[in-house]
């Protein structure tokens, strides 16, 4: 039988406290608690977090795992104003919009430096921008081209909104500077409900519905959309988080709704572990390994939040199950 010598070409060694700075497939014993440890690739996860205090659909999401803001959406009949901030344990109620907006609208920003802008105030498409300190929203510069079923990604003073229906599917780019909107580059398809993530310089929009569903990706420099890699799983509105190169796509709709999570590395899309709560029209923020998914429909409105942890090296006691 080989031996771990054999293997890694030390023995197991004893140890009185966990080394500070392990090697991957490294093995000790820690004699001061008789625990057999190693260090190893933990995998990706989804764990529930926090409910939200009212379910909602078409809430789009801002921030971080343990500071995220839910915006807007539909919470019954009409379309909502509410705004949620979440501390990465529970949902408390925020500022509400002077502007009540569902529909997949853009959002973008941190808790305390929020944005969100365009979307369907209950009536009609709307360019509304408002930008949020924490507390309240306030109003901002109002977009060039109304839209709702959309997507947002960046910061309160460099935000980017793409895609989106105005009367009809639309690849419009426009960039936010803290005041004002201009003109981008506009994407190479035109679709609505597509999911994004990113900045104004780096940004990513990923599936969404043309005529069919699709799984395309298109990388933004903050001038030009060029091809990224596929998705695995086309799908509309479906949530995102993190950069351009560190992207966490997961939810949406594929015929029936599905909890199916991909990352992105800059080139390629690689399956991970799926949400427990396959959904659609969900929100997304945070990061490619601290992603937060809340709300959505399900077979019905959900209030249901759950954390993303991304695949990482971990201390790892080792028993015999």
């Amino acid at each position: 039988m080989t031996t771990f010598k054999e293997i890694r070409g030390t023995a197991v060694r004893s140890l009185s406290s966990d080394p500070s700075n392990p090697e991957e497939g490294q093995i000790w014993y820690n004699n001061s608690i008789g625990v057999l440890k190693g260090y190893q690739l933990a995998a990706a996860a989804w764990a529930s977090g926090g409910n939200l205090g009212t379910a909602r659909y078409q809430s789009m999401g801002a921030g971080t795992q343990t500071a995220g803001l839910a915006i807007g959406g539909i919470t019954g009949p009409g379309t909502g104003s509410a705004t949620e901030e979440y501390d990465g344990l529970a949902w408390t109620a925020g500022g509400s919009l002077a502007t009540a907006r569902s529909t997949n609208f853009g959002a973008a920003g941190t808790q305390t430096e929020g944005l969100a802008f365009g979307g369907y105030d209950g009536s009609n498409n709307t360019g509304a921008t408002e930008e949020y300190n924490g507390t309240s929203w306030t109003g901002g510069g109002t977009m060039g081209t109304a839209r709702r079923s959309f997507i947002g990604c960046g910061t309160q003073n460099a935000g980017l909104g793409f895609a989106g229906f105005t009367t009809a599917n639309t690849n419009i780019t426009e960039e936010y500077n803290g005041s004002a909107w201009t003109g981008g580059g506009n994407m190479s398809t035109s679709r609505r409900n597509l999911g994004g993530l990113g900045t104004q310089t780096a940004g990513l929009g990923f599936g969404g519905y043309s005529t069919t569903t699709l799984n395309s990706t298109e990388e933004y420099d903050g001038s030009t959309w060029t091809a990224g890699g596929n998705l695995n799983t086309g799908r509309w509105s479906a949530g995102g988080a993190g950069t351009q190169t560190a992207g966490l796509g997961f939810g949406g709709y594929v015929g029936p709704n599905t909890g199916a999570t991909e990352e992105y590395n800059g080139t390629s899309w690689t399956n991970s572990t799926s949400m427990t709560t396959a959904r659609r029209f969900l929100g997304g923020a945070g990061t490619q390994t601290a992603g937060l998914a809340f709300a959505g429909l399900t077979t019905a409105v959900t209030a249901a939040t759950e954390e993303y942890t991304g695949a990482a090296l971990a201390v790892k006691t080792i028993t015999t199950s």
